[in-house]
């Protein structure tokens, strides 16, 4: 048998006593599993949140974006359009010569 000091006093240990320290100590480790899953599960429902706002954000972003390089791609080819039509033999020439640039090049290599 076993001596346990209990408040200074020293007290005879029984199977019992034992029994009942162990199961009390598992139910402890249960709660305490328990208690960290779902501390798991929390932060990784913050984790999957946090990363679905992520992406809304960078897909909000890259939407103005496209929307921005289309309208300046829009104001460009109108820029073009307006050139070619106040300036067609220079235009014409712009075009010849990186005709041939790129022919020059290509057959270069």
């Amino acid at each position: 048998m076993a001596t346990k000091a209990v408040n200074g006093r020293s007290k005879d240990v029984t199977t019992a006593d034992l029994t009942d320290q162990i199961e009390v100590l598992r139910d402890d480790i249960s709660s305490l599993t328990q208690t960290i899953a779902d501390i798991g599960k929390a932060k990784g429902a913050e984790a999957t949140d946090a990363a679905k706002a992520k992406a809304a954000e960078l897909r909000d972003r890259a939407s103005a974006t496209a929307e921005a390089a289309r309208g300046q791609a829009a104001q460009l080819q109108g820029q073009a359009n307006d050139f070619i039509r106040d300036q067609p033999a220079t235009a014409l020439g712009i075009a010849a010569g990186i005709g041939f640039l790129v022919g020059y090049m290509g057959r270069r290599n």
